[in-house]
């Protein structure tokens, strides 16, 4: 009921183009005036996963390719979203007013040509999940270029980019499709995830080949690259590319030292921040230790290469879908009969399945829990990445979107990294007649509802007040939580690191009109602060302040 009647007030707000303190007449989005300088954090960071072929497309002319016009069941074929398609939002500044600052997109390289059909309808590898040559991109997402000026452009508006890696499988074999050699896959058995060999040294479903990562025997390349290549007029330089690799790092040239090479290319050559990557649990753990050593050489590699493009001095970034993770079992992944720690094997966060069912509790249990994991508690040192809608899971904290607000306000004021889910700030449905599985999860991004809906601008203008807050202020995602008051719910973060502080303080749940809220220790007496929520500004009296808006929420910190 609370997020309702929030809802209905930005509603309102939009629909009388209510205007706060500095904001013109038609401005719908908050705005954080002049934040002081916050260093990024990927502890902080507020990450925009969406798949490419259904976020927005700019080139009609890379719709299809590779003869892919078959007609597919409902949301399994390429839809059209492309990568200039993400560039033009990186201009227009759509992921800024988010507040954004890493993009995910689902792995760019080429597909499989054709599809496949389990009896639910025809499947094309729209998603980027089935891999026929690491090497390149699928033409229907856009090119080379094209992902450098990404790249480039999310670097000028102070947003990093993750990769989807997959070194587990290559897509599946279909007639467009062949096998790879045995000597770098096995098609059977299929995993039956009852114990780590079951779950590892098998294939995930059936017809998806499982690469042979703990191999370390040297195998030819593929006939089929190898004819590719010669085709396309680069097998020499490949080859050569190659040759280099191996004889400078000393791996034999085993299946995962070629993904490695090829993965790494990538950051070497355009810059990428950090890798997402897919399926971590189903191969050696070791093998993440191997891509994460090459990928800080890369990325050293690219920075001295490009030093007036380097946004700072932080590591390449790697967080690890090891699924079914959950934040609150500490380090490691029970297997059942074996237990791996993947954060010590090149991960410095791993996503969090956890989360979904903990923003289910009581304001005060769920951010405490996250305080006490990350500050002194089993995951101290390390991260998490939170989501509460993802591609792949079918349970979504809000499958109906009839909570969109609490949405918002869950994810983007917990601790650790925080994952917006393409369409969580636009309402888009989940629910999609006709789709089969995960399909339902992946339809093209609402855009016109952004600009007619009134809960999808109501839900947009709400997540983009909190994500300006959180990317102007560390201490949301970084600092350390403290209640000051249970009802309505107030609560104080602090950051300290390397000579720079940060202090917030956030009310939940609160009137309409004017409220009272204590500020604790973060704020001294006299203090002029503002709300960042509303644009309005008050003094501290007595250890509190008094604001005077039309929302239930504060965002409370140094004016």
């Amino acid at each position: 009921m609370r997020h309702r009647l929030l809802l209905a007030c930005l509603a309102l707000c939009l629909l009388t183009h209510c205007q706060r303190p500095g904001s013109s007449a038609t401005e719908t989005t908050a705005t954080v005036d002049n934040p002081p300088e916050a260093p990024f954090l990927w502890r902080n960071a507020t990450v925009y996963f969406l798949l490419t072929d259904r976020f927005y497309n700019a080139d009609t002319t890379n719709d299809v390719a590779f003869g892919r016009d078959e007609e597919t069941a409902v949301l399994r074929g390429f839809l059209g979203g492309d990568l200039k398609g993400v560039t033009q939002q990186l201009k227009a500044g759509y992921f800024d007013k988010l507040g954004v600052t890493a993009l995910w997109m689902t792995p760019l390289v080429e597909q499989v040509h054709g599809y496949v059909d389990e009896g639910t309808g025809k499947t094309y590898g729209y998603h980027g999940y089935w891999a026929k040559d690491w090497t390149t991109l699928d033409p229907s997402f856009g090119t080379a270029a094209e992902l450098q000026e990404l790249v480039t452009t999310a670097h000028q508006h102070g947003i990093r980019v993750l990769l989807d890696v997959v070194v587990n499988h290559t897509g599946p074999v279909t007639p467009d499709d062949p096998a790879w050699p045995d000597a770098w896959v096995r098609q059977s058995p299929t995993c039956t995830y009852e114990g780590y060999e079951t779950t590892v040294e098998c294939t995930l479903v059936k017809n998806l080949p499982d690469v042979h990562t703990e191999s370390e025997s040297p195998v030819d390349l593929p006939a089929q690259l190898v004819q590719k290549w010669q085709a396309e007029g680069r097998l020499e330089q490949e080859q050569q590319e190659l040759d280099a690799f191996f004889a400078a790092t000393g791996y034999p040239r085993s299946p995962r030292a070629y993904l490695i090479k090829w993965l790494t290319d990538y950051v070497r050559e355009l810059g990428v921040d950090g890798f997402r990557v897919d399926t971590a649990k189903h191969t050696e753990a070791g093998i993440w230790s191997e891509l994460k050593e090459q990928a800080e050489k890369a990325f050293a590699d690219w920075k001295a290469a490009h030093p007036a493009d380097v946004l700072d001095d932080n590591d390449f970034f790697m967080v690890g879908e090891v699924y079914n993770y959950a934040a609150g079992a500490g380090r490691a992944y029970d297997y059942g009969d074996r237990n791996v720690d993947f954060f010590d094997n090149g991960f410095e966060a791993l996503i969090n399945f956890d989360f979904k069912y903990d923003a289910k509790q009581p304001y005060d249990a769920f951010f405490t829990k996250y305080d006490t994991l990350l500050h002194g508690g089993a995951l101290d040192g390390v991260n998490v990445l939170n989501y509460l809608t993802s591609h792949d899971d079918g349970q979504p904290f809000d499958p109906d979107r009839s909570q969109t607000l609490e949405t918002g306000t869950r994810l983007l004021l917990a601790q650790g990294a925080a994952q917006i889910y393409y369409g969580d700030e636009s309402a888009r449905s989940l629910q999609i007649p006709g789709t089969e599985g995960d399909a339902t999860l992946r339809s093209f991004m609402n855009w016109e509802a952004l600009r007619s809906d009134t809960t999808a601008k109501a839900t947009f203008d709400h997540f983009t007040r909190l994500g300006q807050f959180r990317r102007a202020h560390p201490a949301v995602g970084a600092g350390r939580h403290r209640a000051l008051q249970a009802q309505p719910y107030v609560f104080s973060r602090r950051f300290e690191e390397g000579g720079y502080t940060d202090d917030v303080v956030v009310a939940l749940d609160l009137p309409i009109g004017r409220k009272t809220i204590p500020v604790g220790q973060a704020f001294a007496e006299g203090r002029p602060v503002k709300d960042y929520y509303s644009g309005k500004t008050a003094q501290v009296q007595d250890g509190n302040v008094t604001f005077d808006t039309p929302h239930p929420v504060l965002l409370v910190a140094a004016e």
